[in-house]
């Protein structure tokens, strides 16, 4: 039997060996260097399955839109591409949910409140790295710990609360271009201007954001068919829990805050 032919497409330090995984950088031999602007490396009907976790959001909408019609380029007829992205009907809910409750005085819901504003805006406009959600992190006394974890799972980068996250799962975050950050301060007028603008383009920013309807039109829109909201263990790729690219090893969820969804060529 023919082994399957499997595309991870801006893996990080998610991937596995059963995978053909892509980065921007390419961290160890398993993974592949490419810029993914470019276009996909292979060639047409190539693979049974594509997969990228919170790549797409980071692309304007035309470009959002040329990654997946290359994802369909290179998928074979009846080859499925599952995606993962932050899903902006949760955070809606949360918002209207917190927003009525914090008006009554409730000091945990204004908590998350507080946390749902900075999930809905703050990667869209942050100009240094972790932006206001790593400052919310590295408070001394977080009293909404619970709800912050079933939002951002193992994914967050705080110091002062590492019962909140695993940092070693999340050291990619800042590393890029933390130093550019922290320079900023002692920059003149220009260079301050040109180092911001180049922090705004290093891929960090958030560019859109999607919810059901909207991936499900993107999807129809490069082709697929079908288009379906799943979870984090079900999917029509088979053995897709084997692989612990949306959960580690002891079944904890990397992104418990995502919408996924999957189609069919």
């Amino acid at each position: 039997m023919e082994k399957r032919k499997l595309l991870n497409l801006g893996c990080g330090n998610r991937y596995h060996r059963d995978w053909v995984n892509i980065d921007s950088v390419s961290r160890n031999k398993s993974i592949i260097a490419h810029n993914l602007s470019k276009g996909i490396p292979y060639l047409d009907d190539y693979f049974d399955a594509v997969y990228h976790s919170h790549l797409l959001e980071h692309l304007s909408k035309e470009d959002g839109l040329k990654l997946i019609k290359e994802c369909y380029r290179v998928l074979k007829h009846g080859g499925i591409i599952r995606i993962a992205v932050p899903n902006l009907e949760s955070i809606v809910e949360n918002y209207k949910k917190y927003l009525e409750l914090a008006t009554k005085g409730n000091e945990i819901a204004e908590a998350n409140y507080d946390w749902t504003m900075i999930e809905m805006h703050d990667q869209c406009v942050r100009k240094s790295s972790g932006g206001e959600m790593r400052k919310y992190l590295d408070q001394d006394n977080i009293i909404n710990k619970e709800f912050i974890h079933s939002r951002i799972g193992l994914f967050a980068n705080s110091s002062k609360n590492p019962e909140i996250i695993n940092k070693n799962k999340f050291k990619k975050f800042t590393k890029k271009i933390i130093f550019l950050t922290r320079k900023l301060k002692n920059f003149i007028p220009g260079e301050r201007n040109r180092a911001l603008g180049k922090f705004m383009t290093s891929g960090e920013i958030h560019q859109l954001m999607y919810d059901r309807f909207s991936l499900s039109r993107l999807l129809r829109d490069a082709g697929f068919k079908d288009p379906v909201v799943t979870n984090v263990y079900n999917s029509m790729i088979a053995d897709w829990s084997k692989f612990n690219l949306d959960t580690d090893k002891n079944g904890q969820v990397f992104k418990p805050d995502s919408l996924f969804m999957e189609a069919t060529k």
